[in-house]
């Protein structure tokens, strides 16, 4: 049976990132998968240290970064695993720290500094692809994206993910509605009514799409 593991990297665990990686773990279960579901919230860790210890000559890490804390169980999981789907918001145009300092820790280990001559790029640690979903929320309409160049800063996630794990996707909810009363912040720059609009007739299908993504990544051979 594969094996997926699903990352929820938002501060909430049942908000709109939460509902998105849900539905991919169903589609994922759906599809065969034995799947394990994680809020890194609840984890104290860190970004890369710089230790260089996965860079070491000789050093036999196999892709793991050698840092020890309650992180390191996890990354040991996502190189088990089948595949993988991480889901954050998206503050002022950046994932939110727990996602980025995942993915430093993630990706960096399983990198080198060692040049491909096939491709001309660093070689990959992994001798297998683990096929990686990225979901992102956020208060942004997809109209606003080049605006606040979200395309160049989610592009660049995806294909560096894409280079060091072999295959990646990117599936975004925008314009997602953030509170349950808006009546209780100080937030005239958004039209709640049309927030609510926007939920009740997109979000629906944002999470179908999400149920297809994590079908879809279980059935890449």
């Amino acid at each position: 049976m594969k094996k997926v593991v699903v990352l929820n990297a938002s501060p909430r665990k049942n908000w709109n990132t939460a509902k998105m990686l849900k539905e991919a773990q169903k589609g994922a279960e759906q599809a065969g998968a034995e799947v394990e579901y994680i809020d890194l919230v609840n984890l104290n860790y860190k970004g890369c240290m710089s230790c260089f210890a996965c860079k070491r000559k000789g050093a036999i890490t196999n892709g793991l970064c050698a840092y020890k804390d309650e992180l390191r169980p996890i990354l040991e999981k996502i190189l088990n695993a089948n595949a993988i789907i991480i889901g954050s918001p998206i503050y002022y145009s950046f994932p939110t720290g727990m996602f980025r300092n995942l993915l430093e820790r993630m990706l960096f280990a399983a990198g080198t500094y060692l040049k491909d001559e096939e491709t001309g790029w660093s070689k990959r640690v992994l001798k297998r692809n683990i096929p990686t979903g990225l979901i992102y929320t956020m208060n942004v309409p997809e109209n606003m994206m080049a605006h606040y160049n979200y395309d160049t800063i989610l592009n660049t996630t995806e294909w560096t993910v894409k280079t060091i794990f072999g295959y990646a996707e990117t599936l975004n909810s925008y314009d997602t509605y953030q509170f349950n009363d808006y009546s209780k912040y100080d937030c005239d720059v958004f039209d709640e009514k049309e927030k609510a609009k926007h939920r009740d007739k997109q979000f629906p299908k944002d999470l179908e799409k999400a149920f297809d993504l994590g079908k879809r990544l279980v059935e890449i051979e």
